[in-house]
């Protein structure tokens, strides 16, 4: 998952304009999305009566980041698209990349997102702006992990974490838990628990519950790796309860995979089918044969939490 505020402050004269977008980056930062489309909305609104062509850019980039995050980004495509081409606001099109290259991540599209990944990085950097350069690396790296490019990944992880300020922040808990995602996969498992743990608990003091789902789902797979298996059952059920409460489908979908095998590896045969079953009546309903399938192997080895 990934974050970052969306521009600069507006001139003067538009203080309604800074108002509403603020109010959204806020509902943002806090997980209430829908809540921030519709601020968004408004601010757009504004924009087009009372503003100028850079804010009206600016707050489409926004829109198109709450709706690309919550399933509905199709139809933004060719706004960010034509805000990309135009090329003439640096920061908008430095936006614009950026929501690309999330879009082309969630399309599992890797190349596309590695592409406007870089187009983002290359603007942040003209822009100097170490926040904007950070997260766009961050960005980088999270197409690259969907590709399982595991060290070339952990090193954007690691450059963006230079980067951003050690003051706490939505964007720095991402940053650390990519970290700590990596670090599990290369098998330096304490430092993988020290900066999971330190990114729910960010994540907590910032009140941003919906952003808690995957550090969890991360950490039950680390319990996994490490033998812990109770331990991972119990983050996974947190995870899956969040989960569903926002709506992360992809992440409920996880969730079943990693308690089916937690149960499974405790010993809990019939409790691991119910979770296995589940997952195949919810997202593979003509595969009957799954759950026993996934009772005979190493379901860890099938999935990526990042991709």
């Amino acid at each position: 998952m990934t974050r970052e505020k969306g521009g600069p402050g507006g001139e003067p004269g538009a203080s309604r304009f800074e108002e509403l977008r603020s109010r959204g980056q806020r509902a943002v930062e806090a997980g209430r999305l829908e809540q921030a489309a519709v601020l968004y909305d408004q601010a757009l609104e504004w924009a087009r009566q009372e503003g100028d062509k850079r804010q009206v850019d600016l707050v489409l980039c926004n829109r198109a980041a709450v709706a690309i995050q919550l399933g509905r980004g199709d139809g933004e495509l060719p706004r960010l698209r034509e805000i990309l081409l135009r090329n003439d606001d640096k920061v908008n099109c430095r936006l614009a990349a950026y929501h690309l290259s999330i879009y082309y991540q969630f399309q599992k599209n890797y190349k596309k997102s590695r592409f406007y990944a870089k187009l983002a990085c290359d603007r942040a950097e003209l822009l100097g702006v170490q926040e904007w350069l950070a997260s766009s690396h961050n960005q980088l790296g999270n197409a690259m992990l969907g590709e399982s490019f595991v060290e070339e990944a952990c090193r954007e992880y690691e450059h963006a974490l230079k980067l951003m300020p050690a003051e706490l922040s939505l964007g720095r808990a991402l940053i650390v838990h990519n970290l700590g995602y990596c670090r599990v996969l290369q098998r330096r498992h304490d430092e993988g628990y020290a900066f999971l743990y330190e990114s729910i608990r960010s994540i907590r003091r910032l009140g941003a519950t919906r952003y808690e789902v995957l550090p969890r789902l991360d950490l039950c797979f680390a319990h996994l790796e490490t033998g812990r298996y109770h331990a991972a059952q119990r983050h996974a059920l947190g995870a899956l309860r969040l989960a569903e409460e926002t709506g992360q489908v992809d992440s409920v979908k996880n969730a079943l995979y990693l308690l089916g095998e937690a149960a499974n590896l405790i010993g809990e045969e019939r409790e691991a089918r119910g979770y296995f079953t589940r997952l195949q009546q919810d997202y593979f309903p003509g595969a009957t044969y799954l759950p026993g399938f996934l009772l005979a192997v190493d379901v860890r080895k099938l999935i990526n939490l990042h991709a």
